[in-house]
């Protein structure tokens, strides 16, 4: 219908604008989903459509719950009906697909960012779903992100439950906690104060498990390596992981390491399995870990930064 589509006539340059999916980028269809009558459904895509955002009337769906949801509920959508050979994601998005398929009975599989890593898994039949934190999703149908596909599958579970976005994903809360969820990015900073930092993090790694930072008690402290199930293949320094007894993760990784700078990503997250605690403001309950973050990892002493330049 008339006026349900906002951006939809293809353009070489994007129209001028950014072409990722997420708040900052997409903030016309945001003020339409979260202003007076608002509709009940809202997504973004990006140009060439692998990317995808969810929303519902004032309600965002963070990447990593929208997998989460997906995986839970796939035996609604016909093309999936028969259940899922198992779940994939990347190493920062949050482990609120791992606490599906533990449910579930499912394998859950921890890969490093990049699409490659789903590859193998899916064409071994280990994986059905799969996704990132930074706005991708998909599964075995193709060997890519398809953000159209992950929209066709949240209207499939829509039409099935006769719910709400929120009142869907509210529910899964109830069912399986809550992971709270945000990431930090520090853009443009120099290459070798970036680098200090990660040099120092690696540095303290064996000292943190067992640590106490206020009610936060660490379980353990690494750096990301992943050894590929299907061919072998060993992945190394894929990102720094900080983990908590109570099942709350900091995560830091480095990209962009060229001529303009370094972009640290700080990836920070807090498992609630407390209904009535569900409604926070993500910030507010994630304030004490990024005062963590910043304690161990001296982020405003070492690049001179108050704040991150995006926060997603």
């Amino acid at each position: 219908p008339a006026g349900t589509v906002q951006n939809g006539i293809p353009l070489e340059d994007f129209g001028g604008g950014h072409p990722d999916p997420n708040l900052v980028y997409a903030h016309d269809l945001v003020e339409v989903m979260f202003g007076d009558n608002a509709p009940d459904f809202g997504a973004a895509s990006d140009g060439d459509g692998d990317r995808n955002m969810i929303l519902g009337k004032n309600f965002f769906v963070t990447p990593s719950d929208s997998l989460a949801v997906l995986a839970a509920n796939a035996k609604l959508v016909p093309g999936y009906s028969s259940g899922l050979a198992g779940i994939a994601r990347s190493m920062p998005t949050s482990e609120a697909a791992d606490r599906v398929a533990d449910k579930m009975g499912l394998d859950c599989y921890e890969t490093p960012t990049g699409w490659k890593f789903f590859g193998n898994l899916l064409d071994a039949d280990k994986a059905t779903l799969c996704g990132e934190e930074s706005f991708g999703t998909g599964s075995n149908h193709v060997r890519e992100k398809d953000g159209l596909w992950a929209v066709l599958f949240w209207l499939n579970i829509l039409a099935a439950r006769q719910e709400s976005v929120e009142d869907i994903v509210k529910e899964h809360w109830k069912t399986y906690g809550r992971n709270y969820y945000s990431r930090h990015d520090y853009e443009g900073i120099e290459t070798d104060k970036a680098n200090t930092l990660m040099g120092n993090l690696r540095s303290l790694l064996p000292s943190l498990p067992g640590k106490k930072y206020g009610q936060y008690e660490v379980k353990y402290a690494d750096d990301f390596s992943y050894t590929d199930p299907v061919d072998g293949s060993v992945s190394e320094k894929q990102g720094i992981r900080i983990g908590f007894t109570d099942g709350s993760r900091i995560v830091f990784r480095l990209s962009g390491t060229g001529t303009q700078g370094a972009t640290l990503r700080l990836y920070v997250e807090s498992y609630e399995p407390d209904a009535s605690k569900h409604d926070e403001d993500t910030q507010a309950a994630l304030s004490a870990l990024i005062g963590i973050a910043d304690e161990i990892a001296q982020i405003k002493n070492l690049t001179g930064r108050e704040k991150p330049t995006v926060i997603t």
